[in-house]
This record gives structure tokens, C-alpha cells and sequence, in this order.
């Protein structure tokens, strides 16, 4: 099975001037937890993305404004597939690397920002992909955390 199978197609996204106001609304008006932020340049292309998670993390543990642009908190190190790789692989890769969602590219040569999957995504397929339960199986099982000191 290919990501463009069952990825979620035009997902929103954040302009580059977007606040951190901004993407809490967004993400809870369409029930995500990731937002892309659309280039300033070029809307097809990625600077980066924002999670729920990084709002918390970097956001209101510095004690940052609702107003500040949600750019200061984004992870610039987009973490992607593209819509023809193979979703069992892309399952192992999002396990391998700890995330939830990845971005999907169209091509490997215009690398145009087309889609997101993710593992609910890939566990709705597995019921009637049997090949993909072995890779959501992996997916699900909790990982060791490095303690902290």
C-alpha cells in the first residue's frame, strides 16, 4: 500500500506570520496536533512545522505571548515521507524516529508539501491491510525514554 492511499489530503496549514494564538485555534478547530507553516516565498514549500507539543514545551514553559509568531516555537527539521514510499516502511521510519505524523512531499523532485499521514491513518488502513499490522503492532509498543538528570 502507498501513503497517497491513505493520507490525508490539503491539510490546514499556518501562514509564516501566524501566531501562536493563531495555531491553538486551529488545531483545535480541525482536531490536530501538528500544523504545517506554509513558506512565506511559496505556500507549496514548508519552513516548518508546530505540534501541540512544542506549543507546550517551548511556548508556555518560556512564557511566550499568545501573540508571539508561532515560528519562534516550529521545529524547522521537517521529518518527511513522499506520497509513492511504501506505508509499512513509513511506519518503521515513524517508529524509529518517535513521531506521530509525517509530511508528505509529492516528488522527489519538486518535493511539494501535498499531505500528512499519520499513525491513525496507517492503523485505520491495517484493518483491512493485513501487511500493516505487524508495522502498527511495532508502532504501538511504548518506548524507553532516557531519564533525565
Amino acid at each position: 500500500m502507498k501513503v497517497q492511499e491513505i493520507m490525508s489530503t490539503n491539510p490546514h496549514h499556518l501562514k509564516a506570520d501566524s501566531t501562536l494564538r493563531d495555531a491553538a485555534q486551529m488545531m483545535r478547530e480541525c482536531n490536530c496536533g501538528m500544523l504545517p507553516i506554509a513558506s512565506p516565498d511559496n505556500p507549496d514549500k514548508l519552513m516548518g512545522i508546530i505540534t501541540d507539543h512544542d506549543m507546550v514545551v517551548r511556548g508556555m514553559a518560556e512564557g511566550l505571548s499568545p501573540d508571539q509568531k508561532a515560528a519562534t516555537c516550529m521545529t524547522d527539521r521537517v521529518l518527511y515521507c513522499f506520497r509513492d514510499d511504501d506505508v509499512a516502511e513509513v511506519a518503521r521510519n515513524m517508529d524509529s524516529q518517535h513521531v506521530q505524523r509525517l509530511i508528505v512531499l509529492d516528488d522527489r523532485n519538486s518535493k511539494r508539501f501535498c499531505g500528512v499521514i499519520s499513525l491513525s491513518d496507517i492503523a485505520a488502513a491495517s484493518s483491512t491491510d493485513h501487511s500493516l499490522q505487524g508495522a502498527i503492532s511495532e508502532c504501538s509498543r511504548p518506548y524507553q525514554r532516557s531519564a533525565m538528570h
